[in-house]
């Protein structure tokens, strides 16, 4: 089978990087298109993950709308010229399936209302929908599984944690130390979003100094204020970092819910919070995290202090995790054989029952 995979954000080379070596194993050409970030070229050459550069980078809604109508023809041309059969995860990779023989499957784990020009212009066109249990979802298409797209590449049959990343860095074994994440809110579905503030980041760092080593690591470039805590490791070594932390704080919603789902505490802030379904039951039904808007600042830090109080802070993590891993399947396992077994997966997985699900743990 020759098979699309749409990669416009880093996220997304985690997200379908298993699943691109498991297709490949199994016989299928795999073709890769991405956007020609630095944060995404470098995390395919450091997995030899090959790929043709697609589009580039605009912050402006009109920039990316034209961007998006010039990947379209690209792209077209492209499913047309390599007989593409299925094509996996982009908006465009949906637009361009409505008129060439292509399918499209996206893999789609924000709720509606987070995403509402995602909806508008994506949804409608995509053959089928992947979304997490519970989220919030018009589409009819929507095939629901109980997992979190982090687990497509963190969970235990996926990832095992890298200890010499600590010796890189300097961190003495059951040395404490802290991971601050500060997001760029450029994406589409970012407008009028925001997240911690400098004051916030200042007192995050003056304060968790005290604790431990201090940690950043931006979504594009850091304040040159904080220049002494950039996070100097290759991009592929971040998640064994993260495993290690002793907690995870920042305005990103992706990498709150990894270092949930490796049992390392996480704080996030930003006006997402309360809106995302994956990460009200990472908080509200496991533990593994906390969200506060950002005019909940003094809460957040009463949070921090509180955790760092508790004896065996990463046991109990760890056992919270192990309860939430219970219940949830490896994605990429999934993913691969919905992609492969694909149209006839379809009825399969909207009619699944837990036995079903269990073959993918």
């Amino acid at each position: 089978m020759n098979i699309l995979l749409d990669i416009s954000h880093p996220a997304h080379v985690h997200l379908l990087k298993n699943v691109y070596f498991y297709l490949v194993n199994d016989g299928h050409k795999v073709y890769v298109v991405a956007k020609p970030t630095n944060a995404i070229t470098k995390l395919l050459n450091l997995y030899h993950i090959p790929y043709i550069p697609l589009g580039g980078n605009h912050d402006s809604l009109l920039g990316k709308a034209l961007l998006q109508i010039s990947n379209f023809f690209y792209l077209w041309w492209f499913v047309v010229k390599h007989k593409i059969e299925i094509g996996v995860h982009g908006m465009t990779v949906a637009w361009v399936s409505r008129i060439t023989k292509m399918h499209s499957i996206l893999t789609d784990d924000d709720d509606d209302d987070v995403e509402p020009l995602y909806v508008k212009y994506a949804h409608p066109y995509a053959n089928v929908i992947l979304s997490p249990k519970g989220t919030k979802r018009k589409s009819q298409k929507t095939i629901y599984y109980p997992s979190y797209h982090e687990l497509s590449y963190l969970y235990p049959k996926e990832f095992t944690p890298d200890v010499s990343v600590l010796r890189e860095l300097g961190i003495i074994d059951g040395e404490p130390y802290f991971i601050l994440r500060f997001n760029a809110f450029k994406a589409h579905h970012d407008v009028g979003v925001v997240g911690l503030t400098i004051d916030n980041k200042r007192r995050l760092i003056e304060y968790l100094k005290s604790k431990g080593k201090v940690f950043i690591t931006t979504e594009r470039n850091i304040d040159d204020e904080f220049k002494q805590y950039q996070l100097k490791v290759t991009p592929d070594k971040a998640h064994s970092l993260m495993f290690y932390a002793t907690m995870l704080i920042g305005d990103s919603q992706t990498m709150t819910s990894e270092a949930a789902v490796l049992g390392t505490p996480a704080i996030r802030c930003n006006t997402f919070v309360g809106r995302i379904h994956y990460l009200n039951e990472e908080e509200n039904e496991y533990g593994l995290t906390y969200g506060f808007l950002p005019n909940e600042s003094e809460k957040m830090f009463e949070k921090i202090d509180e955790l760092l109080s508790m004896p065996n802070l990463k046991r109990e993590w760890q056992e919270r995790r192990e309860r939430m891993l219970a219940e949830k399947i490896d994605y990429a396992k999934f993913l691969t054989w919905f992609i492969e077994n694909y149209p006839a997966s379809v009825e399969q997985a909207k009619h699944a029952d837990k036995d079903f699900w269990m073959r993918f743990k």
